[in-house]
């Protein structure tokens, strides 16, 4: 029999090993030496302490923290009755020593994990209020693309939030994710229906503009008479709207081209209109100087009926350079402005109601004037110098008056 510290091997090649002053068999190796039968339950000795080094480290460096409790508890099982060689208590010591810092460790990895899980609660809590202010936000004033992309890249923060953070309790994490899925669907809705809505609206836009298109291609083949019709239609044009896509530069590039052939057609009538502008100028020229002589006193109705002759010829002749309108429209109504004058002068000296007036007002200052002197005489005769000067100064403007209004109407 072969015997050692911890072990020992009977004539049967059985394998003892030695611990708390007894001795426990672990084993028969049949047909091999007494040394190399305890070798081979020392090497099994061996693989449990390589195990208690690497737990040991594991602990040092808190690798795989929460998984430490299950490996001490398993080494601490597989070293109850080993079938191995060797210094068993000390190991069972080693493993037993290191309960304390698992503890501690599994305490600070509880910890941690609860930071862990309330803060990738409030991660999903500030996601779901960021999807809510997006499904809240006013249809009319949304920035509809940008804001797809942004509810897009929220989703893809949950979806990654759920696969590398911390795992959320279903009670905690279901109702947040209600949230989050009732913005998000909101939002989706909504953004149906706005588009839904803008492409009705973008249809009755281009509806608008094609009829407006056509009207300007009608008016492309009236000529240059279209210009103002033209403009009309580009105002209603400028308050139609915009539509996007191609659509609407195809439709805008139509009317600008029945716009362009409509201006093309102007300047050519406006060459044409020039030459003829220009010879009614050089002819109503030629009436004012011809009618010049129009002179009421010598005779109203004969003034009255050049007048007449000159207003006939000038209304056949047409129009004259604008730059010229001015000019000779003044002249023109200067002569109208005296045959006018001279003919409402003669209604006032002619109308009965005037003469009567006038009548009146000259028989009232003439018995104004008589009183006035009889007063001059009496105030000289007793010298009283303040009512001759009051008497002189009213006999004087009432003669003055007196004589405007004869003047007036003769």
């Amino acid at each position: 029999m072969s015997a050692i510290k911890f072990g020992r091997v009977d004539a049967e090649n059985n394998v003892y090993v030695l611990e708390l002053g007894s001795e426990r068999k672990v084993g028969q190796y049949p047909s091999v030496s007494a040394e190399e039968a305890l070798a081979f339950f020392e090497r099994k000795f061996a693989d449990l302490e390589a195990q208690v080094r690497i737990l040991e480290q594991r602990v040092k460096t808190k690798v795989d923290a929460a998984n430490l409790p299950k490996q001490a508890q398993k080494l601490a099982a597989d070293l109850v009755e080993p079938n191995a060689v060797g210094d068993l208590n000390s190991l069972r010591n080693r493993v037993a020593a290191l309960a304390p810092q698992i503890a501690q460790l599994g305490t600070l990895k509880a910890e941690a994990n609860k930071e862990a899980v309330a803060a990738a609660i409030a991660k999903r809590v500030e996601l779901a209020n960021a999807a809510e202010a997006l499904a809240n936000q006013d249809p009319a004033k949304t920035q509809w693309k940008q804001s797809a992309e942004k509810f897009a890249k929220l989703f893809e923060e949950w979806q990654a939030a759920q696969k590398s953070g911390a795992k959320v309790p279903k009670a905690e994490a279901d109702p947040i994710w209600k949230r989050f899925s009732v913005a998000r669907t909101k939002f989706e809705s909504a953004k149906r229906a706005y588009f839904a809505s803008l492409d009705s609206n973008n249809k009755a836009v281009r509806a608008k503009k094609n009829e407006i298109v056509e009207q300007a291609e009608k008016l492309a083949a009236a000529g240059s008479d279209s210009i103002v019709e033209y403009r009309k239609l580009l105002d209603a044009w400028k308050t139609s709207g915009r539509t996007p896509g191609k659509s609407d530069d195809a439709l805008w590039a139509r009317f600008k081209a029945a716009g362009d052939t409509i201006y093309a057609a102007r300047k050519v009538t406006a060459v044409v209109e020039s030459g003829e502008q220009s010879e009614n100028l050089a002819a109503k020229l030629e009436l004012l100087k011809t009618y010049s002589s129009i002179d009421p006193a010598k005779g109203l109705d004969e003034a009255k009926k050049s007048l007449l002759e000159l207003q006939k010829k000038w209304e056949k002749i047409g129009r004259v350079p604008k730059e010229k309108l001015r000019e000779v429209e003044d002249k023109l109504r200067a002569i109208e402005a005296k045959v006018r004058n001279a003919e409402q002068d003669h209604w006032r000296k002619t109308d009965p109601a005037s003469i009567d007036r006038s009548n009146s007002v000259i028989s009232q200052l003439e018995d104004s004037i008589a009183k006035l002197e009889k007063e001059l005489v009496a105030a000289t005769a007793s010298k009283n110098d303040k009512k001759i000067k009051d008497a002189t100064e009213a006999l004087a403007a009432r003669k003055a008056w007196l004589e405007t209004v004869k003047a007036a109407a003769n």
